[in-house]
């Protein structure tokens, strides 16, 4: 089975390997070409975790074969949009990124945002009020902290879209919060089947696959930092 890889360096310091088509599939590495020898790996091992949760995975257990279709250089901008040191970070935009969502496409990718949320929600339920505000050396965030990330992120997506609900109905709770946000984006995402809606925000494109790429990986990527804080 063949899978096409968008290539994005230089994204807080190091390089993404993203499988286009297939939201929460992912490799990182230092550099480029450590992403990509990274991928089939991350590939068998999302095709696994696709067939832990469903008996007619769309994926083949195959050798995986890679094609390395497009190449992202990140870079900064300031508020006059013009390239800075320090700023916003534009990140991918992969020509993927331009296709419409079909009903496979949401389907499969509401599937592995619930998987997804499942397991992070599972890897947090029984932790205490103490380690959940336990601070880490040399992070930016306590186990709370990167819950209310992982909502607000989403809300964030919805906004690139012009889709969220005003910013002062965000919850501060994180467990509300992500409750809260994540019932808006199932609600959203159907409407989303068919658009070819691409809108440039602060210097950056979106779309609905866009949308639906980043939050499927936002919230696996956190998974992930969660556990290894534990």
């Amino acid at each position: 089975m063949q899978f096409k890889i968008g290539l994005e360096n230089n994204t807080e310091g190091r390089s993404m390997a993203w499988v286009l088509g297939h939201p929460g599939c992912f490799a990182y590495g230092k550099d480029g070409a450590e992403a990509l020898a990274a991928a089939p790996q991350a590939i068998q091992t999302y095709i696994s975790w696709v067939g832990s949760h469903t008996g007619h995975s769309w994926l083949s257990l195959e050798e995986p074969s890679l094609q390395l279709t497009e190449t992202w250089e990140c870079y900064t901008i300031d508020d006059d949009f013009e390239l800075s040191t320090e700023g916003y970070e534009v990140n991918a935009w992969f020509r993927d990124d331009w296709k419409p969502l079909n009903v496979d496409d949401l389907a499969r990718g509401m599937m592995i945002l619930a998987w997804s949320r499942v397991e992070l929600l599972e890897t947090v339920q029984d932790l205490s009020d103490e380690v959940l505000e336990r601070r880490y050396p040399n992070e930016r965030w306590n186990i709370n902290g990167i819950l209310r990330h992982i909502g607000g992120a989403e809300w964030w997506y919805l906004d690139r879209l012009g889709l969220a609900f005003p910013r002062e109905e965000v919850p501060a709770e994180p467990f509300v919060r992500l409750e809260k946000v994540r019932d808006y984006l199932n609600q959203s995402l159907p409407g989303l089947v068919g658009s070819k809606q691409v809108v440039g925000v602060d210097g950056e494109f979106w779309s609905p696959r866009k949308l639906l790429r980043r939050a499927a990986w936002h919230e696996r990527d956190h998974i992930e930092h969660i556990r290894k804080l534990l």
